[in-house]
């Protein structure tokens, strides 16, 4: 039976309510729109291959591959792009997903929430509020207090360890950011 007979003949009975969105299918404001910008020529000699596609184009890391996964440091994640203060290492759990997870942001305000419907299904997508870099997706499944799993791709973040000293920075947070494996010092 093809997808469209097995939806009407579910729908048949049934009325289905979908929710408007704003955003085209699958897409999420234009970078014009955010706080902090860069060129992409910029961001092209500053973040590594992978780092550029995930958070310019969307992209996803394979499921256990990010440097991030099975982290365990304390201190807080940014945003790789900008060096926005993102997550504290106390709010990351192991959620067996294959990507970091946290349960809770530094601040309500550090990510921007936008529907994603890519990929035929409907998803929350968390873009950094900053420089609008996409850093992965909030599902409903995660431990308490909040009940929330922020599934978010390693090539998107940048850590800052509790011990080090923090560095300033004219993005929100002011954390420096740096990735595990490729040696690059971001922002």
């Amino acid at each position: 039976m093809s997808g469209f007979n097995l939806l009407h003949l579910i729908t048949k009975s049934q009325p289905v309510a979908l929710r408007s969105c704003s955003l085209p299918s699958g897409a999420r404001r234009t970078k014009k729109t955010w706080p902090v910008s860069f060129s992409q020529d910029e961001l092209k000699k500053r973040l590594t291959p992978q780092q550029y596609h995930v958070t310019q184009e969307r992209g996803t890391e394979s499921a256990f591959t990010g440097d991030f996964t099975h982290h365990k440091e304390d201190g807080t994640y940014t945003c790789v792009v900008c060096g926005a203060l993102l997550f504290n290492s106390n709010t990351k759990f192991d959620s067996g997903s294959g990507w970091p997870s946290f349960y809770d942001l530094v601040k309500e305000e550090s990510i921007t929430l936008s529907d994603d419907f890519s990929y035929g299904m409907h998803r929350v997508e968390a873009t950094c509020s900053q420089c609008g870099g996409h850093l992965g997706h909030l599902f409903d499944d995660g431990p308490r207090p909040t009940g929330k799993r922020y599934c978010i791709n390693s090539a998107s973040l940048g850590f800052q360890s509790k011990d080090a000293a923090p560095a300033s920075s004219g993005a929100e947070g002011g954390a420096a950011s740096s990735s595990v494996s490729d040696g690059k010092t971001e922002l």
